[in-house]
Parts: structure tokens; C-alpha cells; sequence
């Protein structure tokens, strides 16, 4: 069975190390970006297969990163899981219809991560 690779997109340290624990129990390779700019050019050399994608991050934030990644070559193959602060209808709306696959609220804990990936089929 091939090891799945998943980016972590978000400019909270903490975020990313509390999402990196948890998605390495679940046996994925995990590759961390800070900001869409960062994320977009790590998709470009290695596309993964799974995305964990923060809304409000500087330089490029997850929208504009998500709109930039489905346009891009290959940009069609990673399940985008949004993970935000972002509840309200309209940005889950824009989010799902730029092609996010899933919609995380934070704070998340594995069960949530688990229940979600399972969802987009990735475990």
C-alpha cells in the first residue's frame, strides 16, 4: 500500500504541528506550507494527494490557493479540506463550489480529521 502524502497549509505553527500528529497517525507523509504562495510552489514540484487548507493566511490566502491549484496542471488531484475559522454559509458555499472537497471547523481533533478524510476517500 503506497503511502498518501498530505500538505498542511497554515500560517499557525501550532495548527500545523497539531494537524501533523494527528495525520501521521493515520500514516500519511506530511509536507507543511505557511502561506498559499509556499503551498502553490510545493504543489507544483510534488502534488499531494490530500490538502489541509487554512482560509486567512498572508501572501495568498486559501481561496485564492485553491483557485490558483485547480487551474494548474494536475491541480484537479489532491481532496482540499478547508480547516477554518470560516463557518458561515457563504464562504462553505465558495469554498465547495472553487472545488474544496470537505470543510474542517477548528478547533479539530483526529476523530473529526479521521471522520472527514474517510469522507473525500482518502483512508
Amino acid at each position: 500500500m503506497t503511502i498518501k502524502s498530505c500538505l498542511i497549509v497554515d500560517d499557525s505553527r501550532v495548527v500545523r504541528t497539531v494537524a501533523r500528529k494527528i495525520l501521521e497517525e493515520l500514516k500519511f507523509q506530511v509536507i507543511e506550507a505557511e502561506d498559499g504562495v509556499q503551498a502553490l510552489n510545493i504543489c507544483i514540484t510534488n502534488m499531494p494527494d490530500a490538502v489541509l487548507l487554512d482560509w486567512n493566511m498572508p501572501q495568498m490566502n486559501g481561496i485564492e490557493f485553491l483557485r490558483k491549484l485547480r487551474q494548474s496542471s494536475n491541480g484537479s488531484k489532491p481532496k482540499v479540506i478547508f480547516c477554518t475559522t470560516e463557518n458561515d454559509v457563504d464562504h462553505i458555499v465558495e469554498a465547495m463550489n472553487l472545488g474544496a472537497d470537505e470543510y474542517i471547523m477548528k478547533p479539530f481533533d483526529t476523530e473529526i480529521i479521521e471522520s472527514k478524510f474517510n469522507q473525500v476517500g482518502l483512508l
